[in-house]
């Protein structure tokens, strides 16, 4: 029998629409002729979802009851039965009730599809089984019901049902997706903006993996080698040379040419772990390489062009970009083809971009003869030869026949060549022209004299000569790739171990000078920046020999201790690069902190003295006048006008007081000094509290204190002030006949407290505004102060380690979330 085909519609969040696109895309197969069943649909209460069903033909459920509850499960017996071709099966991961034929109903739909049966199913991301750590760690909620990964990539269609984040929260507030009780609840836990952007972006990776890995399966089973460009890749070589960066530039104008293109720089190392030449140009070059959004990658190959052509192709390049060789015309002529050739000649289908740069042809020069052996390796290689050639003669003299100058010869270059193999070039040079001398000398007629009577005798000599040479070179070779790569090593641990200190929290430069003296083997370092001591560390002695590297244009890095090798000069080049970046952030970071506090500072001084000359004035104003009234002896008022004076003065008098607190808290806020006692509180003991105080009716405030809500730690006071400025805001910007909603609920170690309002809500273009101190948004009314109750309540609540938010109110207004930390989680 033909197994039956599975199609899974995916979505990054309950509610994106996967349910209703499954029973449409069920309506139209119904229609174009197929057999539809509804063998199992969710909807969740939805009046949309319920509708699509229509006259599709619905298999009836089956019960099952599990501790006194009746549950529904779908009836895969009674779907076998009916044998549809197509069935439609909602919640591919949802678990069954104990009792039924499969616990996960994944299994029930393999038994439809080993019938025969088509399948068209849904899953959320979140429900995937290699994402339930990450979903768990975005949205704090465990999934208990997973599918297998296997389950899902063995689907023969996945199709994505995408919605923007923000489209679903909309369609949730306008109670398309839940009932109107669990809407607030909804938005402000798992439906948050940045939990759905998450979510979607999950969802959108896992497929597009699955995409790509279901493409190179298709490649590979059929023998496809050649590229696809299903999008623009563009690798570009890198040797740490100067040219890097032009070529580096080129790369991503080719790749942003086109929509998606990928940008990816490799550099190819030896496999003995050698570094480039410039390590400085080629940290410079993979930092450039992250600001224009593409990657950077190592690779080892001896062979550079093989391994950069096998780079390319495993990553699906499309174009491949080098530099032009460095190499002169007069160089080239008289080597190897160059990397570049090799690359042009060996990519096959890869479009290769030479690019021509300012160091082109400019890299000719004569090899350097100078060892890279110690000079205990060199003396040693003349020991051996001043000791083992006379010794080596006189055994070669007693065994001396007439037959044995073969032996003889052959003797004397294997000295030579065990010379060069311990001291390199000049000891082995010197054996050689020793060697070939004593041989004519002692053993080539006439005898104890140094005549050469052949010419074959002074090809001895020049082969003696040769073998030194070229021995002494690959000696030489090795011992410098061996010296160059533990210095490599050591480099590089030196500049990991400085950014691991930087990211462990360290002070950089501090960080960066201490690593310095530990690793030179210095006594002391310091920085000085223009000219004054920055930072330092170790203790320098009189007899320290004193080096100074110049930092960028202010600062000299002086280093106390012996003196240094070129190597290692090079390496602090590198460190005082670093070192003036610190210098320069630290500078800019200063500079920024101080303007942004003078700014501040002027902005509240300048708000300070408009409110004072502005609102102080009306209440100061009204209770001088009502006194003065009251105290003039040429007006005589009647008890029930002097009784309204009095009032006026009171209130004004009141209202004068209200004002000159928040301004003096204002300015604590402002200079840092409010004082804050935190400890654990209950809710409820601030709320009812508040409402006391605000002498608020019953029919204008309602409560819904979840009866799980844990104290939170707070200073009840500053809480109490932050509710009650909440409060009244709300109240009087509702309509008449609608009641303020205070919710309180906690939710993964914090409590929110929402103050909801229906009145006309903030436009999202200024709520940019809405806590910036004497700002009152167009309220001009002369009971609305100074405009500091939002700035209070949000420096009251930052001071608490706490959050204030502004959202929109599902139906129209505007809810204030205030987010604490509960007691048992506080720090």
């Amino acid at each position: 029998m033909k197994r039956g085909q599975l199609r899974v519609f995916l979505g990054a969040a309950p509610g994106v629409g996967k349910t209703y696109t499954m029973l449409e895309e069920g309506r139209r197969l119904r229609n174009d002729g197929h057999d539809v069943v509804a063998a199992f649909v969710e909807t969740h209460g939805r009046a949309a979802t319920a509708a699509v069903i229509g006259d599709l033909e619905v298999v009836p459920r089956r019960s099952e009851t599990h501790r006194g509850m009746a549950l529904e499960e779908m009836d895969v017996g009674a779907v076998l039965a009916r044998k549809p071709e197509i069935a439609l099966v909602d919640e591919l991961a949802h678990t069954n009730a104990p009792g039924s034929r499969h616990p996960k109903r994944w299994q029930d739909v393999e038994d439809l599809l080993a019938a025969g049966i088509d399948v068209l199913s849904t899953v959320n991301a979140q429900h995937i089984e290699s994402l339930g750590d990450v979903v768990l760690q975005i949205t704090g909620v465990p999934q208990p019901e997973t599918i297998p990964d296997s389950v899902l990539r063995s689907a023969d269609q996945i199709e994505v049902i995408d919605l923007a984040p923000q489209a679903l929260r909309d369609r949730l507030a306008s109670g398309l997706v839940y009932p109107a009780e669990r809407i607030d609840a909804a938005l402000s836990n798992y439906f948050r903006l940045g939990n759905l952007t998450a979510l979607r972006e999950l969802a959108l990776l896992w497929l597009a993996d699955e995409v790509e890995k279901a493409l190179k399966a298709y490649r590979a089973e059929h023998g496809i080698t050649g590229k696809w460009e299903a999008r623009e890749r563009v690798v570009v070589a890198l040797t740490g040379g100067p040219e890097g960066e032009t070529l580096l530039r080129r790369g991503a104008r080719i790749a942003a040419r086109s929509s998606g293109g990928e940008l990816l720089a490799v550099h190819v190392t030896t496999p003995d772990g050698l570094r480039a030449r410039h390590p400085e140009a080629l940290a410079r070059q993979r930092a450039l390489v992250e600001q224009l959004g593409g990657t950077f990658h190592q690779v080892v190959g001896e062979d550079v062009p093989r391994a950069l052509v096998d780079f390319a192709r495993a990553s699906d390049a499309t174009q491949l970009v080098l530099g032009v060789s460095r190499r002169s015309r007069l160089a080239a002529a008289f080597t190897a083809p160059g990397i570049g050739a090799t690359v042009i000649r060996e990519s096959g289908d890869i479009d290769v971009h030479i690019v021509t740069h300012a160091a082109a042809g400019s890299a000719f020069s004569l090899p350097r003869l100078g060892g890279a052996l110690s000079r205990t390796r060199l003396v040693a290689g003349f020991v051996v030869a001043l000791v083992v050639g006379p010794l080596l003669s006189w055994v070669l003299t007693i065994f001396h026949t007439e037959s044995s100058i073969t032996s003889d010869v052959l003797a004397y270059q294997l000295l030579v060549i065990v010379v060069a193999l311990v001291g390199g070039l000049w000891p082995a040079l010197f054996t050689a022209v020793l060697s070939g001398v004593t041989l004519n000398y002692l053993f080539i007629e006439p005898l104890h004299t140094l005549t050469i009577a052949e010419p074959r005798q002074l090809l001895v000599l020049v082969l003696y000569v040769a073998n030194a040479l070229l021995v002494s070179i690959v000696v030489d070779q090795a011992a410098r790739r061996t010296r160059e790569a533990r210095r490599a090593a050591a480099e590089s641990q030196l500049l990991a171990t400085m950014s691991g200190s930087v990211l462990r929290g360290e002070d950089a430069l501090q960080a960066m000078v201490t690593r310095t003296r530990e690793a030179f083997g210095l006594t002391g370092v310091r920085l000085l920046v223009d000219g004054e001591p920055r930072v330092a560390d170790g203790e320098p002695t009189r007899d320290d020999r004193v080096t100074n590297i110049p930092i960028g244009t202010r600062g000299v890095l002086e280093l106390h201790g012996p003196d240094l090798e070129a190597s290692e000069r090079r390496l602090l080049q590198v460190i005082a690069t670093q070192l003036d970046a610190a210098i320069e952030h630290g500078t800019l970071a200063s500079a920024a902190e101080a303007a942004d506090e003078l700014a501040e500072t002027d902005k509240v001084r300048s708000a300070l003295l408009a409110a004072v000359g502005h609102d102080l004035r009306r209440p100061l104003t009204s209770a001088s006048a009502a006194i003065s009234a009251l105290r003039s002896p040429e007006v005589s008022l009647p008890p029930e006008q002097r009784t309204e004076l009095l009032d006026t003065a009171a209130e004004s008098l009141d209202s004068l007081a209200a004002l000159v607190t928040n301004l003096l808290d204002a300015s604590r806020l402002q200079a840092g000094a409010l004082a804050v006692t935190l400890a654990p509180t209950d809710m409820a003991d601030v709320v009812f509290p508040a409402l006391d105080e605000l002498e608020f009716g019953p029919g204008e405030v309602e409560l819904d204190l979840a009866d799980e809500l844990r104290p939170v730690l707070a200073d009840a006071g500053l809480l109490q002030r932050v509710i009650v400025n909440l409060l009244a805001n709300a109240v009087r910007h509702s309509p008449d006949g609608e009641r303020v909603r205070v919710a309180a609920s906690s939710f993964r170690g914090r409590t929110e407290l929402r103050v909801v309002d229906r009145g006309p809500g903030i436009p999202a273009e200024r709520r940019d505004g809405v806590f910036t101190p004497f700002q009152r948004l167009g309220d001009t009314d002369n009971d609305t102060g100074l405009g500091l109750g939002l700035a209070l309540s949000k420096g009251f609540v930052e001071g608490m380690d706490g959050t204030i938010d502004v959202e929109d109110t599902p139906g129209g207004g505007l809810t204030m979330v205030v987010t604490l930390p509960t007691a048992e989680e506080a720090p």
